[in-house]
């Protein structure tokens, strides 16, 4: 196992790596930066001075190497915009998003792993058409449109849950079941695929066979098996919510880090969107870490590979 976990610490670092590259080489992608910082109307004088003062005119690998040693030791840089450190503009709205993120993998694999498991309990049944139908619903509307939806039902309507903010838990709901339900889908229909593969397998006769309970023989056997990619996919889901909060942080009004992801955007804060690419890349390392390790401690098969 520790030879398999060591494995994996050494591909996550790779990975980091290379995503910091990634990360760096943005500044450059939409051509000179310091043409981008100083606006249309700046003078050769005005793009030469912001050249040499956030130092774009030294070699691109030195650049490179001193943005991420300034990273390692949390210096983020400056935002050109907010005219702050990135690093404390960052970390009260990463709190809003992580906290957003977390709720909604929760939510969503609360709703699809029953609902998968009921489904492959009954192929073909109503119940089964029932789960699926959910499934496509879930990817076929659009979030925004689900969260005005909820707003206008249980805010407006109701009263039941604010429309915005983040001043209690409440505040949490509807955006929760928003991001929750559009991941759901997947890991239903991953869920209900695994489980109707495991019920065939010979081992789940015998377990049959042996007298065991249909409870024990779901849960203890079939279940821990179908599970695995699973967890695999609930990490990417985790992954991707915390990377992709945007639309449904900007109808609820969260301002969280995926709210600041399109400020910066739009904005053109360089330093910001570096940032937020490095950081949301690094949570999904290390959430793939994590889903890694479950499953070889699920299935030891995966420790030898």
């Amino acid at each position: 196992m520790l030879k398999y976990i060591l494995s994996r610490v050494v591909m996550a670092i790779l990975v980091a790596l290379t995503v910091s590259c990634i990360s760096f080489a943005l500044v450059y992608a939409s051509g000179d930066p310091a043409i981008a910082i100083a606006g249309e109307n700046a003078t050769p004088a005005d793009i030469a001075h912001i050249r040499h003062q956030f130092g774009f005119d030294r070699p691109v690998p030195v650049q490179y190497g001193d943005w991420l040693w300034k990273a390692l030791h949390g210096n983020l840089g400056v935002s050109h915009y907010f005219n702050q450190s990135v690093a404390s503009l960052i970390w009260p709205r990463l709190e809003v998003t992580m906290t957003l993120g977390l709720c909604a993998i929760v939510f969503a694999l609360v709703l699809a792993i029953p609902m998968g498991v009921i489904a492959a309990m009954r192929p073909n049944s109503i119940v089964d058409r029932l789960a699926l139908l959910i499934a496509v619903m879930g990817q076929a509307i659009p979030s925004f449109w689900l969260g005005l939806l909820l707003i206008v039902a249980f805010s407006i309507n109701l009263g039941w849950l604010p429309a915005s903010g983040t001043d209690s838990w409440q505040n949490f709901v509807l955006p929760t079941i928003v991001l929750g339900y559009y991941a759901a889908p997947a890991i239903m229909r991953l869920t209900r695929a695994g489980m109707l593969e495991v019920l065939q397998a010979d081992y789940i006769r015998t377990a049959r066979a042996k007298g065991l309970s249909r409870r024990k023989v779901m849960f203890k056997h079939a279940l821990r098996n179908a599970i695995i990619p699973v967890v695999s996919l609930a990490a990417v889901q985790m992954g991707f919510m915390l990377g992709g909060s945007v639309v449904v942080e900007s109808v609820f009004a969260l301002h969280g880090a995926g709210f600041l992801a399109w400020q910066s955007i739009s904005r053109n804060d360089l330093p910001v969107m570096q940032a937020l690419i490095l950081i949301f890349a690094m949570f999904y390392i290390f959430f793939t870490f994590l889903a890694d390790i479950l499953n070889a401690w699920l299935d030891p098969r995966l420790r030898g590979r």
